[in-house]
């Protein structure tokens, strides 16, 4: 054999074997998918008379509007509703010669409300949400823009904490503990293409759990707040979704002759969303929604891995009986903290950012408390194998024991 064709042969042979990895990830995503198929066929609903209904929502969403997004109304809403949201919560980037935040969707379409928001950068790093939205005041400080929001009578949660400098500002409702478009930085793209080579076309929205993890930093940071600062703080998790990531073709006219996207606006949504809980007697509209964000009736939930609707986190003090975001009284027979999952789950819970008690293989969980102190939840999915058993399935808001 000639020396050219062993040469050949030893390279082919190379690549072959350097594929090897990237098969089995692709075998591992389709035993997930499996997983996730059994884990949303055993779920069990919620009984007929739960107080409350469970509404899912996204957070943190851009259009063309803003810039650097190249997302049309008709791409958001025809995602919005193939992914059976009840609500999306546009955070469009302000522009200098228009006013975005009433430019870009709101009220309902297609059954699906839209709540027009705003993404302001008043200062260095400084990035917030609010909503409803409104065009940036000029001159600002960080300060100013969330005073002059909440004299609006507006909602504003910090965005990108892991980046703000501001800290000694107040007032704020709350805090983005998960930015899916944060965690995409941790991709390591030169494995992305082979992995997107072998699974991309069966499996394009399970590349996120090759890259997912825990937002470790941003929960303590969340935790320590709420302690040093007494007080009150919402967590909520942003998609951060713009569509933009892809490759396009087209006219100068703008006529699209070929695109293909990475991060459309369907796939973003199935990643992670925010569960709010109304009482069935409520009409989802701006008013319902924002309500349930500001007073924390809501929870994170990575939806990608299973359906969590029908999750709750309750307390009963023997008087009455709260839900996550409430205050309760530390009666003298304690507090009842309860937990329901909608599947066989690992539930964590933490007093005051510290874990003070697991429990495993549960659908339901009581746990008797008797001391004051800020209490939320973590879920887990052993069923997942590790390294996703170690992330969280859903991310509760506190009950705070009074």
């Amino acid at each position: 054999m000639k020396r050219w064709k062993k040469i050949a042969l030893v390279m082919l042979g190379l690549i072959l074997l350097s594929q090897v990895p990237f098969v089995y990830r692709r075998y591992k995503l389709g035993r997930l998918q499996a997983t996730i198929n059994t884990l949303n066929a055993e779920r069990v609903p919620p009984s007929d008379d739960d107080p409350y209904v469970d509404h899912r929502g996204v957070i943190h969403v851009h259009t063309q509007l803003g810039g650097h997004s190249t997302g049309t109304f008709d791409e958001l809403v025809a995602a919005a509703k193939s992914n059976g949201l009840s609500f999306v919560v546009m955070t469009e980037h302000p522009a200098k010669y228009a006013n975005t935040a009433e430019m870009t969707l709101k009220g309902m379409h297609e059954g699906v409300l839209f709540i027009n928001g705003s993404e302001l950068n008043p200062a260095a790093d400084d990035r917030l949400l609010v909503m409803p939205g409104t065009a940036p005041p000029e001159p600002a400080t960080t300060q100013s823009t969330i005073s002059g929001a909440k004299r609006d009578g507006k909602l504003v949660f910090i965005a990108y904490p892991e980046q703000l400098r501001s800290w000694d500002v107040t007032d704020y409702d709350g805090l983005e503990i998960y930015n899916l478009y944060t965690n995409t930085k941790k991709i390591n793209y030169g494995l992305l293409v082979f992995d997107a080579l072998w699974s991309y076309r069966s499996y394009p929205h399970l590349l996120f759990s090759t890259f997912y993890e825990r937002p470790h930093d941003n929960l303590k940071r969340w935790d320590e707040l709420i302690k040093t600062q007494d007080r009150k703080l919402v967590a909520i998790a942003g998609n951060d979704a713009h569509a933009n990531v892809g490759l396009s073709f087209q006219h100068l006219t703008g006529e699209k002759i070929l695109q293909f996207k990475f991060d459309p606006y369907e796939r973003s949504f199935q990643v992670v969303r925010v569960h709010t809980l109304m009482e069935r007697n409520q009409t989802v509209n701006t008013e319902t929604v924002l309500s349930s964000l500001a007073q924390g009736h809501c929870f994170i939930s990575f939806d990608i891995f299973g359906d969590a609707g029908g999750f709750r986190f309750t307390a009963d003090n023997g008087i009455e009986k709260k839900i996550m975001g409430d205050e309760i009284k530390l009666s003298d027979g304690g507090v009842r903290l309860m937990v329901k999952t909608p599947v066989k789950s690992q539930v964590v819970f933490f007093r005051n950012g510290e874990v003070f008690h697991e429990e495993r293989e549960v659908l339901n969980k009581e746990l008797l408390v008797r001391e004051r102190g800020v209490y939320r939840v973590e879920v887990y999915l052993d069923q997942l194998g590790e390294p996703l058993s170690n992330q969280s399935w859903i991310i509760s808001n506190p009950i705070y024991v009074r």
